[in-house]
């Protein structure tokens, strides 16, 4: 960046050096990466591997899948196995991306009297393979986050030289039911392709029943040049129990975010409950265009599934 570009009072500081972006195989822990959408420091804590249903692929006939009871119609794909990690965000990115993606991507359930009450932990992301633009830096703490130091040590003969502490093996086993991504889901309707990825986060007993909880992770992305405006949300929530909700509501999580060529994206997680062990969301989002059109974007359909979970994450971090 030359100077008569660069911010007003900014110093622009060498935070690393370019690594050639993996085609094969998966990235370790440790690994130190610039976001490719949001652009902000992080570092690989662990891989997941899930299956990913991106309805912009055409199936196969032998590859469709039952659609939902009550569901929008949309095409159903087979997974395929894709790379996610799980990542600690640098804090000092956090302020810069905070109007475009939320930093509290982990979410349990309290160990407290209100069945309603939810634990965040900050500055934790899913990423997937192509989101990592990995980089190496001679750094010892080259990220701040609070968990840092806890779960990673500095070690000069590994490559990356930052391993993991029996702190992060011992916190991903305890936690593993509720961080696990297993399922992403991803269609585009007129260049706004929208990405799901469901967690399931445990059960409450409440007024003598049981109340299921999931947490999902939506991230939009303007793959056009046209300036977007997203507006509403219109959301069809069927449960095992037979009852089928519809909830419309302005924007999402209080905003109502531009998609642009020079900021394409936008990421929230929200979150509902069933009295059933499992069900289905599906639905749309209503956008604008800068000539005024509207038009509806699909969400794609995606499971609530409770099965092979333990119920209480009562005990969350060490």
């Amino acid at each position: 960046m030359s100077s008569r570009n660069r911010p007003e009072g900014k110093v622009l500081e060498t935070v690393g050096v370019f690594e050639a972006p993996k085609q094969h195989g998966k990235y370790e822990t440790g690994q130190l990466f610039l976001h490719s959408v949001f652009g902000y420091r992080g570092i690989v804590l662990f891989p997941w591997h899930a299956r990913l249903y991106d309805r912009d692929v055409t199936p196969a006939a032998s590859d469709s899948k039952p659609e939902p009871p009550g569901a929008h119609g949309s095409k159903e794909v087979k997974g395929k196995t894709h790379t996610y990690y799980q990542v600690l965000i640098d804090t000092r990115d956090c302020p810069h991306i905070s109007q475009r993606s939320q930093t509290e991507a982990v979410t349990f359930l309290a160990n407290h009297d209100d069945s309603r009450a939810l634990y965040a932990i900050p500055g934790l992301d899913y990423v997937s393979h192509e989101d990592i633009l990995p980089y190496n830096s001679s750094d010892q703490v080259p990220i701040q986050h609070e968990l840092f130091e806890r779960f990673l040590m500095f070690n000069p003969s590994k490559v990356p030289p930052f391993v993991p502490r029996d702190t992060l093996r011992a916190w991903q086993e305890k936690n593993h039911p509720w961080l696990e991504l297993s399922d992403v889901h991803r269609e585009t309707t007129e260049n706004i392709r929208v990405t799901v990825i469901p967690f399931y986060m445990g059960m409450r007993e409440a007024q003598n029943s049981h109340v299921y909880w999931w947490r999902y992770c939506i991230r939009l992305e303007n793959l056009g040049d046209e300036v977007v405006q997203l507006r509403e949300r219109h959301w069809r929530i069927f449960s095992l129990s037979g009852t089928l909700e519809t909830v419309r509501g302005r924007g999402v999580v209080g905003r109502e975010p531009v998609l642009s060529k020079e900021q394409p994206a936008f990421q929230y997680s929200s979150h509902v409950s069933l009295q059933a062990p499992s069900g289905h969301m599906w639905g749309t989002f209503s956008c604008q265009r800068a000539n005024g059109d509207m038009f509806d974007v699909a969400i794609p359909s995606f499971s609530l599934d409770s099965h092979g979970h333990r119920d209480s994450p009562y005990s969350f971090l060490f």
